[in-house]
């Protein structure tokens, strides 16, 4: 098999032999290059230490305790723009079951390798002469590669409880690879799960991000539950299994949500969108009543956002993706008919939605769908929705797309800014809403005149219809979602 090594890596390990040092690629390129997959990463090896490094190669950077130098190239593949060259070390305990005690450089190549995690890593390649050479493989890497495994570099345990972190690292590599997990090395990921709480939340939801993201993110999630993993990982999740659902549903509430997950997978779409799916029905085992082909779930949705924004908010995801997944879980159950919905409706879920949200939340409403069991993810009702919504998206839907603003109410009314010109301004959209005709400044001034001379009281009864007439989005929709659910 001829395997391909980058000209700039290349370069790089062809000065280091020039110097007099060992250069050889490690760990999961070299992985990747025999399982014939292009390599996320290409980390070079050397008994060259930090400060000799540096020497050679003077536009890098050390900023680190573990032997890592970041050599910056002119690649114009953002992959190779920083290429990163490590001393040949050894580690200490993992006292914290996080970090080693201490880091010391080792001698060897083999040294080196013998602190890896599985066998599949523990892979060194020899770059001779800018082409690829032999391979140093102590563990018989190349073995398990052919036959789809994972197993870890000597004693199962020892490896687990140096790092926890290993533990879902496994898991990881079983889904993106499609391998299986060796015998003594699953034995012992189900022994130690529970070292997984000594971990950070913030490492633990990169791997989860990893196993969410990959081709097979669904095998993944089935992997942690089987593995005892699931339970340090999103516990709100295990709550789905076995909990049947109602004549609208054939599998149990965490089936749905898998199945869901893996039409996002199969469909490419981003990490929000998947995750979203993943957690859209999460409250519905909070929310059950009943059992059998009558059960209900009324307000899960909602239910279910709480729960989303705790598990987000556990696993230290950033805010502005909490709240993207959140919101999407909020409004996933939205109802629409042709025949009832008007114009005036679906400016209103737009209001309610976001326009910008509109996209992923058909998105997750499709693998709603999938997830149920029904052919089409995409039905002429949602095909409908999609051309009104288009029809509508340029109209006003929020009080910034007025042709008035605060300040024309304090001009007009001659009044201070107060949380009067905000009833306005929304009482007036709620008009607009309805007719987009009426959005024009000559219109929206003669109202606000109208509306400048009624007493405050009155404006706040006007404020709480609006309120009501927004809630309502899905007018007359709600007794068909209660029929749909069986809810009284």
């Amino acid at each position: 098999m001829k395997l391909v090594v980058p000209e700039e890596v290349k370069l790089i390990a062809q000065a280091l032999k020039k110097a007099k040092f060992q250069a050889y690629l490690v760990g999961g390129c070299v992985r990747d290059l025999l399982l014939d997959r292009v390599p996320k990463d290409w980390d070079v090896a050397t008994n060259a230490k930090p400060d000799e490094v540096q020497k050679l190669f003077p536009n890098s950077v050390y900023e680190n305790d573990f032997g890592t130098v970041g050599i910056k190239t002119d690649s114009e593949n953002p992959k190779l723009k920083i290429l990163e060259v490590t001393t040949f070390r050894l580690e200490g305990k993992y006292t914290d079951k996080r970090h080693p005690d201490e880091i010391k450089f080792a001698k060897t190549i083999e040294e080196d390798l013998s602190r890896r995690d599985f066998t599949v890593n523990a892979l060194a390649l020899d770059v001779v002469k800018g082409i690829a050479g032999e391979i140093i493989d102590p563990y018989g890497g190349q073995k398990d590669i052919k036959e789809k495994i994972i197993r870890t570099v000597g004693n199962a345990e020892e490896r687990f409880d140096e790092d926890a972190l290993r533990l879902m690292r496994a898991v990881r590599f079983a889904g993106e690879l499609n391998f299986e997990i060796e015998l003594n090395t699953r034995r012992a990921i189900e022994k130690l799960a529970g070292l997984l709480e000594v971990i950070a939340k913030e490492r633990i939801r990169d791997e989860f991000v990893k196993i969410i993201m990959s081709d097979n993110a669904t095998r993944g999630l089935l992997l942690l539950e089987e593995l005892n993993l699931l339970r340090n990982v999103v516990p709100e999740l295990r709550e789905g299994i076995g909990v049947g659902q109602n004549k609208h549903h054939i599998n149990t509430v965490f089936e749905h949500n898998i199945r869901a997950l893996d039409y996002t997978v199969k469909k490419n779409y981003s990490l929000r969108v998947r995750l979203a799916s993943l957690f859209h029905d999460v409250g519905k085992v909070r929310a059950k009543q009943g059992d059998g082909p009558d059960s209900t779930f009324y307000n899960h949705e909602m239910i279910g956002a709480k729960m989303t924004l705790k598990i987000m908010d556990c696993l230290r995801f950033p805010k502005d993706i909490t709240e993207e997944v959140t919101h999407l879980v909020r409004n996933h159950l939205f109802y629409y008919n042709v025949d009832e919905v008007t114009a005036a409706g679906v400016r209103r879920l737009l209001r309610r939605v976001g326009p910008e949200n509109v996209d992923d939340l058909m998105k997750v409403r499709e693998a709603d769908r999938i997830g149920s069991g029904v052919p089409k993810a995409v039905p002429y009702k949602l095909r409908h929705l999609l051309f009104m919504i288009e029809k509508v998206k340029n109209d006003p839907l929020s009080p910034k797309m007025l042709k008035v603003n605060g300040e024309d109410v304090m001009k007009i009314l001659e009044i201070p800014p107060s949380p009067k010109v905000g009833q306005i301004l929304n009482i007036l959209l709620e008009e607009v809403l309805d007719d987009p005709e009426l959005n024009t400044k000559k219109y929206l001034e003669s109202e606000i005149k109208k509306l400048g001379k009624l007493p405050d009281k009155k404006l706040a009864e006007m404020m709480k219809e609006a309120k009501k007439k927004a809630e309502s989005v899905e007018k007359g929709m709600e007794e068909e979602i209660k029929k749909k659910y069986y809810v009284k």
